[in-house]
């Protein structure tokens, strides 16, 4: 052979590989946080005799779901001693619950740990089982925030702290009653964090220093809302949903460009306002949500229609997707429903891929898109493959990849967003994380 056939070959092959690359995982909801995995080389439907199970690692208590990026599993967790599951009630515990706060890092083909930090913390919120932000890996370093406000970026692969913050310390911040929610956004140099003190709504710090490179916003309460990123109008524009209005700013200096009223029960501002073309979703529990018009001639919106009882979708702890003119997600009854997005009419409604028996206060299903499927993790710890269209409901696969460990109004439950990556699926309860290859 000679060198330029044999330099043809392996250029071939080096291309093949590449895309055969299987996708990484490295954040809430996705490589871009819109609740798609692009995977290809996935089973069409489910085995008869189940999926392949192929680790399962002990963990301790946690909503916060996994991350994973090159090779690698980032997972936080809270151990304790007092009983969680008694303390899983709507309301403060009348004494700070002691325990420890931990980053755990796994070799994601075998589920055993390369590292692990952790730190003392006291948790003064609602349902303390444990963390509740997914990590964010960026390069080769990952930032966790926990559920009572410290904030931590790491060397990815050593676990060595480089930089951290304390919004309670740093920024006076008060922990939201279910603790500190807003997964960590990278935004170029910076990282983006929701921490609620004083003209400190949102703060934008160095991704490599944690230098503070600007703070914009106020409001009575955070809320739970991550930071997310659109482009409307020619512009890139940061939003953030806080209890009492929906923000947009300019991720670059924190300037305001816009806000519109939205107040949900309860200082419930959860889900990240999803875009299609000119239009911006949100909403949550309350019957409260809005469809805005996003302006083409500079950043602005305007109200399209706001829900009401019978109309619209009111998510609590997962964010809808939307595809075309329809919005899937599930609501605060625990249903799933299917709404045109244009005018909220409701379309069709299913408890089968939550809760599986009906209405549940806060039934809770994770959504991702595959293709022309979606990937649904019920909070009774089954992963079922479906098909969703304005029709209807199809459900071709089912299995229960774990146990419902934590408790919610007298029902057991999970309430973690799970990863997929490497053609597998990464789940965790309170007491385990597991691995089951989606492969074909």
């Amino acid at each position: 052979m000679n060198v330029r056939k044999w330099m043809c070959l392996a250029l071939v092959v080096v291309l093949s590989a590449g895309s055969l690359r299987a996708d990484d995982w490295p954040q809430w909801m996705g490589p871009n946080r819109d609740g798609v995995w692009n995977e290809t080389g996935l089973l069409e439907r489910f085995p008869a005799e189940g999926l392949k199970l192929l680790w399962r690692t002990p963990i301790r208590g946690g909503y916060a779901g996994p991350a994973v990026a090159a090779g690698r599993v980032y997972v936080m967790d809270f151990v304790s001693s007092a009983d969680l599951k008694k303390l899983a009630v709507p309301s403060r515990p009348e004494e700070a619950v002691k325990g420890t706060e931990r980053v755990l890092c796994l070799d994601a083909r075998t589920g055993k740990q390369l590292w692990k930090y952790e730190y003392p913390c006291s948790y003064t919120v609602s349902y303390p089982a444990g963390p509740r932000c997914t990590p964010t890996v960026q390069g080769n370093k990952v930032y966790t925030l926990g559920t009572e406000g410290n904030l931590f970026c790491f060397d990815a692969s050593r676990g060595t702290v480089l930089w951290s913050k304390d919004f309670q310390k740093d920024y006076g911040s008060k922990t939201p009653i279910w603790g500190f929610c807003g997964h960590p956004l990278v935004d170029g140099q910076k990282l983006i964090c929701t921490v609620g003190g004083k003209n400190a709504l949102l703060v934008a710090f160095d991704k490599d220093t944690g230098k503070e490179l600007w703070k914009s916003l106020d409001a009575e309460e955070p809320g739970y809302c991550p930071p997310s990123i659109i482009t409307a109008a020619g512009k890139r524009q940061l939003l953030l949903w806080d209890p009492e209005k929906i923000n947009s700013v300019d991720p670059e200096t924190g300037q305001l460009y816009w806000s519109v009223e939205l107040k949900p029960a309860y200082a419930m501002s959860i889900m990240a306002p999803r875009q299609q073309g000119e239009y911006l979703f949100a909403g949550g529990i309350g019957f409260k949500s809005v469809l805005l018009r996003l302006t083409a001639d500079k950043p602005g919106a305007e109200v399209v229609y706001r829900g009401g009882r019978n109309n619209s979708i009111y998510p609590v702890n997962s964010t809808p997707l939307i595809e075309g003119d329809t919005l899937y997600g599930v609501d605060q009854p625990g249903a799933l429903r299917a709404i045109d997005l244009k005018t909220g009419k409701r379309l069709w409604e299913t408890y089968q891929p939550t809760t599986g028996t009906g209405q549940a206060n806060s039934g809770t299903a994770f959504l991702v898109k595959n293709g022309d499927r979606y990937l649904i993790f019920a909070e009774t710890g089954h992963l079922i493959l479906a098909k969703l269209s304005r029709t209807g409901y199809e459900e071709i696969s089912r299995q229960k990849l774990l146990e419902p460990t934590g408790t919610a109004f007298g029902r057991s439950v999970v309430w973690s967003h799970p990863a997929f990556a490497e053609r597998c699926v990464f789940a965790r309860n309170d007491r385990e994380i597991v691995c089951y290859s989606l492969a074909k």
